[in-house]
Formats: structure tokens, sequence, C-alpha cells
């Protein structure tokens, strides 16, 4: 069976124009999903999250391949929804102020029981310090604006005030909380050349 890559199959929802904004219709979909905050930089929390969250995805994908179904994915990539009490944190970069959510998209044919399977075997297996703050539920952000930031994050602020005077054009506000979709591995390519989705729901 063909492994589906969910940045190919929904190229609406993960490649974007890097010039224009654009506007999309994002389904609800089922995310694993975690909440913290503080400076993403500096570790902490951040990082404990990740290494909840990742476990947990490759598990539900390796249990969803050896399936009856035998349905295999490319695990999707890392995604977070950013806000703060006070977003005047985000302008001074005030990092410790910052709030978060990460997550990773989930398939259709992934179940809740599938879910309570694989925290068993990670919990078995490596026992992430954060393992018990992820939760699994369905996200449903609906019609959104979005750009393909290419370059640091530390860099995308003209593109998010693109999106903001987008919805502002349309005589609409924004609801949820920024959100962005990391293409790149932040590891492995050069911060001028790393991909990320900066979107922003309204209504």
């Amino acid at each position: 069976m063909t492994k589906v890559d969910f940045k190919r199959e929904r190229k609406e929802l993960y490649r974007p124009s890097t010039k224009e904004v654009s506007l999309v219709e994002v389904p609800a979909m089922n995310f694993l999903m975690i909440d913290g905050e503080g400076d993403p930089g500096k570790g902490g929390e951040f990082e404990l999250a990740i290494e909840a969250l990742y476990p947990l995805a490759y598990s539900l994908k390796f249990m969803s391949k050896q399936s009856e179904s035998g349905q295999d994915y490319v695990v999707p990539p890392m995604e977070g929804l950013w806000w703060a009490d006070d977003m005047s944190a985000f302008l001074e970069q005030r990092r410790d102020e910052w709030k978060w959510t990460l997550m990773i998209m989930q398939p259709d044919f992934i179940r809740d029981e599938m879910v309570e399977s694989a925290f068993e075997t990670v919990r078995k297996k490596k026992r992430p310090e954060f393992l018990d703050r992820v939760r699994f539920e369905s996200f449903d952000e609906g019609t959104s604006v979005q750009i393909m930031h290419i370059g640091p994050y530390s860099e995308e602020g003209p593109n998010i005030q693109r999106l903001h005077a987008k919805i502002d054009e349309l005589g609409k506000t924004h609801n949820h909380k920024h959100h962005e979709i990391y293409l790149s591995d932040p590891r492995r390519a050069a911060p001028e050349k790393l991909k990320t989705v900066l979107r922003q729901s309204y209504c």
C-alpha cells in the first residue's frame, strides 16, 4: 500500500504562496496536542513537550502500518498555536511570557483506542516526563488566511502583519490563535531556508 504524505495530498494547507496571502478553508482535523509556556529557544517545557509528542506520533504510524488495513503514512509536521496574555509580549520579544500549543495532525483512521494503546507503548518504553499532558482532540480552524514564510522564525513579523492586513481588508476579525506549521527541521536546515506556514483564522 502506498505511503500517504499529507503535505502532498493537501497542498492547499501545506504549500501556500510565498508572495501572496491566500484564503483557505481548513477542515476539522484530529491532533495530538500539548500546552505549555515559556521561551521555545531555552528548552524547558518546549523541549519536554516535543519529547512527548513525537514518540506518540510514531507509535501511531507504526500501529497503523501493522494493522489489518496496513495504512502507512508520513508523520505530519509539527504545528504550533501561539498567544500571550499581553500580546505586546510578542512585539517586544518577551519570550518567557509566550504561551503555546504544540500539535501533530492525525489521520482520520487513527481512533481513540489506538491512541490509548500508543500511550501505553510509549509509557513502557520511554516514559517522557510530559506524556500525560498530551491530549487527542479535534481542532476546527475554519476560514483562514495563510502565507509561506521562508527564513528565520525571528523574521516572521512582516508576513504576520500581512495576514492581519488581509483580514482587515476583508472587514473581518481574527479568532483563534496565531498558527504556524513547521515544514523544515531547524536542526538540519539553515535559518534562512526554514519553511513555515503562517496562518490566521478569522470570522
